[in-house]
């Protein structure tokens, strides 16, 4: 009979469950960090549920203890086939409690002033080399941002509904992909999915056309976390903006900080930190565990650092981490181990498995991907301000504003394909693609009825 088999049926046999100093009593053969996986494992499989903290925690069978939360419904347990360390199988066994059996705890300053970034490292070196083996391209020695614009239009429609369906979005990879790129809201969803999708859309692209100027640092984070809540929060002054006001985090006994003040002190050793980390990795992996635990908007907190996750990856040239296919019954358990007991390992060993699934992604389309073209390329942000001067000058002749446009900023034998560019770019206009002019919905839409006939 294994060892698995004789712990659960010892916790079977007693009604009143049995504690882990009673367990090793009852098998001295087994040891104490074996049995601690045992159990884990049998937690995870919703053969057995605990109940209580430290020495005085219990184990029950799932069904004989009468009154205890199991969580043995399989739609909610961690999914069996994203492998884990015997130390996220214990933050598991601790976060699958109910809550009324877990302790509540506050925000740990500690927990980030202990960290000391290049010293310090959440994933180690063999992880590290893994991850820059897996999503290294051929652009790694290229200007920075050429691969995530290579490839942006794809991205957009990942990450936008994979980030999306983590937070509960009923939109599929289909209906995202429709919004995105023919401004098509799909029928029949809640008008603030739509929103949510486009404001992931408008997000990404912020970062991907400033890489070379985003950082860690208040602007870039407020104007991200902006993008992200646009239209979606209560107080639309909350958009950007430090939280003023207490929080509660749902299904967690984690209380984050209550000031205004506290806030902002941790935010910026937050960011003076992250800005030192010199691996892309770990400073992505820095951003996804510490953003959410400090909480520093009202809400869209983990949207925001899955973003911002992916900061230093489009910078290295690397493949971005889309979150495809990440349960989100897997990622809120990952980000309660960090909230309740401010331990990384869940969080680490799902980062890595969600960027290998991203990554087979993307290696695999590169080559599909055609050429940028070039003369799009040199002369984007030319294209780009021309069209939101035809859209905010209604008025006016559109042809003789890109005429003008063309031949101020464009050498004369660039100026037809330029001009012909832009030309095939406002016939393509759409609600789906204005952020990337700088233009608002009511803009476009006082343009288009200036011009119907």
């Amino acid at each position: 009979m294994s060892s698995t088999t004789d712990v659960l049926n010892s916790v079977r046999a007693s009604e009143s469950g049995l504690t882990l100093a009673e367990l090793l009593s009852a098998h001295p053969d087994i040891a104490r960090r074996t049995a601690q996986r045992l159990i884990a494992k049998l937690i995870e499989k919703g053969q057995i549920t605990a109940l209580g903290e430290g020495r005085a925690r219990r184990y029950f069978a799932v069904g004989i203890h009468v009154g205890i939360n199991t969580q043995a419904d399989k739609s909610d347990r961690f999914p069996p086939f994203i492998p884990l360390s015997a130390d996220s199988q214990d933050i598991l066994a601790y976060i699958d409690q109910p809550t009324e059996a877990r302790k509540p705890v506050g925000y740990q300053r500690d927990f980030l002033e202990a960290y000391r970034p290049n010293e310090t490292w959440y994933l180690s070196g063999s992880l590290r080399r893994q991850l820059h083996k897996m999503g290294r391209t051929s652009d790694v020695d290229k200007p920075a941002g050429t691969y995530s614009r290579a490839i942006l239009n794809r991205l957009l429609i990942d990450l936008s509904w994979a980030s999306s369906h983590l937070e509960g979005n009923t939109y599929s990879r289909l209906d995202t992909f429709e919004l995105i790129e023919h401004g098509k809201a799909a029928r029949g969803k809640p008008a603030i999915e739509t929103q949510m999708i486009l404001n992931h859309k408008t997000a990404i692209e912020l970062l991907v056309e400033n890489i070379g100027s985003a950082e860690f640092d208040r602007y870039t984070l407020m104007n991200l976390h902006s993008a992200l809540a646009e239209n979606l929060l209560p107080n639309p002054a909350d958009e950007g903006r430090i939280r003023q006001h207490a929080v509660d985090i749902g299904k967690s006994v984690y209380r984050p900080l209550p000031t205004p003040q506290q806030i902002e002190d941790a935010l910026d050793v937050l960011l003076g930190k992250a800005k030192q980390i010199r691996d892309p990795f770990e400073q992505s992996f820095f951003m996804m565990v510490h953003l959410p635990y400090l909480q520093p908007f009202v809400n869209i907190n983990k949207r925001t650092s899955r973003l911002a996750a992916n900061l230093p990856l489009f910078r290295a040239n690397l493949c971005p981490l889309t979150f495809l296919d990440v349960p989100e019954q897997a990622y809120s358990r990952a980000t309660l181990g960090v909230y309740e007991m401010t331990r990384v390992e869940l969080l680490r060993d799902l980062y890595v498995w969600a960027y290998e699934r991203s990554t087979q992604e993307y290696l695999a389309i590169k080559q599909e991907l055609a050429e940028p073209d070039p003369l799009r390329l040199a002369w984007r942000d030319v294209i780009k301000q021309t069209i939101r001067a035809v859209i905010t000058h209604a008025e006016l002749d559109p042809l003789a504003i890109i005429q003008r446009s063309v031949a101020q900023h464009v050498p004369e034998q660039d100026q037809p394909g330029v001009q012909a560019l832009i030309v095939e770019e406002l016939r393509r206009l759409h609600e789906g693609v204005l952020a990337r002019y700088g233009l608002r919905p009511s803009e476009y839409a006082a343009w288009k009825t200036f011009h119907a006939y």
